[in-house]
């Protein structure tokens, strides 16, 4: 007999029979996965070693933006800085140029000065609606009948405004050297080395002038004839860039004052306010458009010094709210 018992299956050792141990497969309770007493199952998993990652859109990394230049980002394109003429093109270009010349002479070009858009416009503004009321004026009394007149209106013009710069270089000095009289000690200095480009502009207008009275004056008649023709066409080309260069300069000069802003901002509106009230004392001493009636004549010619002068104290509080100049700062007091 077998050892395991009657059955073979570890029955008892009489020899008495026993069925299969419990969970055998064919006998018995269906079969159960065996427990195992010294560790637990593990919670399934989705992949073997690692918890899977999010799904990409490339196998190797997020996808990168693409650029314009392979080498780094775009950057708008900069235009390079104008380049400043020489000198010597320069002085060419005024010599061919006469409202260039006269723009080099009449300007303001200090550095570090201020300029104040808003009072340049108002002033073109002022100086287009004081030559729309003059024209009006003209032809509402009937002063410009015929071509003559419009000839003879317009010489008047001239005239005034050749009196005005006149009136203006003789005012210049008067002005310009109570200011830098009334100055400090320290700015007197700054102030004359400044005073050089302003009085280089009046001594510009007056040469001007000059030579178109060597072209056109009588006196001169004998030394045009002893230039020969040469000398003529020199001095025919001569007066034409003087003439260009004066009426462009004249213009200039009494919207810039003489370039005084190259002296300090707030002498130009002192000095315009002065000369305005200068001119209309010239016109009423003159006795200037007889044929406009008197109360009309009065309102046109106090209509003038009333408005620069009101555009020379806005002007002066402008720089003095907007910029911290004043006169009492300008004169160190």
């Amino acid at each position: 007999m077998s050892g395991y018992g009657g059955g073979g299956y570890g029955g008892p050792v009489d020899g008495a029979g026993g069925g299969p141990p419990g969970g055998y497969a064919g006998h018995g309770s269906p079969a159960s996965p065996p427990e195992y007493p010294y560790t637990r199952p593990l919670p399934p998993q989705g992949y073997p070693y690692e918890r899977p990652l999010p799904p990409q859109g490339y196998p190797y990394g997020p996808p990168v933006p693409p650029q314009g230049y392979p080498y780094g980002p775009t950057h708008p394109p900069v235009a390079p800085p104008p380049v400043e003429p020489s000198r010597g093109r320069k002085i060419v270009r005024g010599i061919v140029n006469p409202l260039y010349a006269a723009q080099r002479t009449f300007r303001p070009s200090r550095p570090g000065i201020v300029e104040d858009p808003e009072v340049r416009k108002l002033q073109l503004w002022r100086t287009a609606l004081g030559l729309l009321a003059w024209v009006g004026l003209m032809v509402t009394y009937r002063a410009v009948v015929s071509a003559h007149d419009v000839e003879a209106v317009a010489d008047e013009r001239l005239n005034q405004s050749w009196s005005g710069v006149l009136a203006l270089v003789c005012t210049f000095p008067v002005v310009v050297g109570g200011f830098i009289a009334a100055a400090r000690v320290g700015l007197r200095r700054v102030y004359l080395r400044r005073a050089a480009c302003p009085l280089g502009a009046v001594v510009a207008i007056m040469a001007s002038m000059g030579t178109s009275a060597l072209a056109m004056a009588p006196e001169f008649a004998g030394f045009r004839d002893a230039v020969g023709l040469p000398g003529k066409i020199a001095i025919g080309v001569l007066c034409l860039w003087s003439i260009c260069f004066a009426l462009y300069g004249i213009g200039l000069s009494l919207v810039h004052v003489f370039r005084t802003a190259d002296i300090h901002e707030v002498v130009p509106p002192v000095l315009a306010g002065v000369l305005v009230w200068e001119m209309a004392l010239m016109d009423v001493i003159t006795g200037a458009y007889p044929q406009v009636p008197p109360v009309a004549r009065a309102v046109f010619i106090l209509g003038a010094p009333v408005t620069v002068t009101a555009l020379s104290w806005w002007e002066l509080r402008r720089l003095r709210r907007h910029h911290g100049l004043s006169i009492r700062n300008a004169l160190g007091r």
